[in-house]
């Protein structure tokens, strides 16, 4: 039988090369687009920050809209995946009171930490203006980032993952998950039901407790980050950091558990005060990559909730193997079959309200 995450590369490796040849012949025939600066959600102590960006040209995406027909989601999808980057611009970022330069790499991207020279304010947003240098445009190209310094009050932070975690993406089934991706956009995407309640309940804590960070980590490309985000202030889901990954066509889906753990595990280090949940899905690595970051972390990692979206029962037996280790660490790992299994538990231990629970109850109710 072909495996589909092979078949899932070559297809992209095709789109990707029917794309370029769509941009060179576009190149020949008007200007080139203007750069700018995209920045994207980091996170950060008190005293470094970790700003995230990127310096490409301006494809004219069009907005997201439920009305757009998949012809017109899939050309801006096209131009995301196509975007020219800037390799090695040169940027100044300005956080707080202090002013850094920084240099691009070869695609562009910034992902770089900063010390402070001043501390910056705990369970706040704060704004990175970056601005290219040595820009030869009349106007001044700028960009803001994002970064997020949590509290230390907090009763424990969330790193989850995205594609059938929070966003139905359908990822084991090859043809349904290329569709999603290349016609459908942030508007037309759905998440599981009650997830967006389950996620504000988890977010929300028990007050007056500061609120609990959520930290998105994700094997989807930087070039869907806007989609994303679109997706997540859509549906109301809380936002925060996003960790995304340079997606280079052809190579989809390669070294996934690697860039996944090597993402948390910079979280987990940046907050060692901190315990967290990790969520993810059965269709992937996630119950692989959470297990060994359970054993890595002693006593860090409070409970690890798995969506059940796999068709296989071999999976589920696999998954159920690994829970048997993590108990081993005094941790958990639940494999649910919806939102409402996970936020029961929650509850129960007593990490979100109880009275949340007819939130997530009534909203599954509505989107199933």
């Amino acid at each position: 039988m072909p495996d589909w995450r092979q078949e899932l590369r070559d297809l992209t490796r095709e789109l990707g090369g029917h794309a370029r040849r769509v941009a060179r012949a576009i190149d020949r025939t008007v200007d080139r687009d203007p750069y700018h600066v995209a920045g994207y959600r980091g996170y950060a102590s008190r005293w470094r920050a970790l700003v995230v960006g990127r310096v490409l040209q301006d494809e004219g995406i069009q907005k997201a809209d439920p009305e757009h027909r998949g012809w017109q989601n899939l050309l801006n999808t096209l131009r995301r995946l196509e975007s020219d980057p800037m390799a090695f611009a040169k940027v100044s970022a300005k956080i707080g009171d202090s002013t850094h330069e920084l240099i691009a790499d070869d695609e562009g991207f910034l992902h770089e930490w900063v010390k402070l020279p001043t501390p910056l304010e705990e369970n706040v947003w704060h704004p990175v203006e970056i601005e290219l240098i040595g820009s030869a445009a009349t106007t001044p190209v700028k960009g803001i980032a994002q970064v997020l310094v949590p509290s230390p009050a907090s009763a424990f932070g969330i790193i989850s993952d995205i594609d059938d975690t929070v966003l139905q993406s359908d990822v084991t089934v090859l043809l349904s998950a290329v569709r999603l991706m290349l016609l459908e956009n942030s508007r037309t995407r759905l998440p599981f039901p009650g997830v967006a309640a389950f996620y504000r309940a988890l977010h929300g804590g028990k007050a007056p407790a500061p609120t609990n960070p959520i930290f998105y980590v994700s094997s989807s490309p930087w070039n869907l980050y806007d989609v994303i985000v679109d997706f997540l202030e859509a549906h109301e889901i809380p936002i925060g950091p996003l960790l995304l990954r340079d997606w280079d066509l052809g190579s989809v889906l390669a070294s996934h558990k690697d860039h996944k753990s090597a993402i948390i595990r910079e979280i987990l280090d940046t907050y060692p005060w901190m315990k967290f949940l990790l969520v993810g899905d059965s269709s992937q690595e996630d119950p692989e990559i959470y297990s060994a970051i359970v054993a890595e972390y002693p006593k860090r990692i409070l409970a690890v909730y798995i969506r059940d979206v796999s068709r296989s029962p071999l999976r589920g037996q696999a998954i159920n193997a690994l829970a048997e280790q993590v108990k081993l660490s005094e941790c958990e790992l639940v494999l649910g079959a919806d939102t409402m299994a996970l936020a029961t538990h929650a509850a129960a231990k007593g990490w979100i309200d109880p009275v949340r629970l007819a939130d997530v109850r009534d909203e599954k109710k509505q989107e199933s």
